[in-house]
């Protein structure tokens, strides 16, 4: 299933519970409003129901404190988001979309290396298997 792209508060929590994985609304809010009021409480638990709503978030109701914890990790939301912005721009391949970046100069020399050695990887593993 292939889930709605995050609005920029809704990431700003997924971000912090993928650095940290069980969290509670008041440490949310402790860390994304720093000098704020207990009036952004309320911000975070209603971000905290639509991200449980539309099935990135889960809600441990076990004890008096729910904690908070992502059903998606960062990688998985990146590769759907991409695969998205694929399908939209370029009728689904990837490849032109990583042509673009690398014609585009968007990749730094490092990640041009690290893309090297995966498609490397990738294939001598299809070799493997032919």
């Amino acid at each position: 299933m292939k889930q709605p792209p995050l609005a920029n508060a809704e990431l700003a929590i997924m971000k912090l519970l993928w650095n940290e994985d069980l969290l509670t609304a008041r440490k949310m809010r402790e860390q994304l409003y720093p000098d704020a009021s207990k009036a952004q409480h309320g911000t975070v638990q209603r971000l905290l129901q639509r991200l449980e709503d539309k099935g990135y978030v889960e809600r441990d109701r076990t004890l008096p404190v729910h904690f908070f914890s992502a059903k998606i990790d960062r990688q998985t939301y990146a590769r759907n988001q991409l695969e998205s912005l694929a399908a939209k721009l370029t009728g689904g391949s990837l490849a032109s979309l990583i042509t673009y970046l690398v014609e585009g100069k968007k990749l730094s020399p490092k990640e041009l290396s690290r893309l090297r050695v995966i498609l490397d990887d990738y294939r001598a593993k299809e070799d493997q298997h032919d």
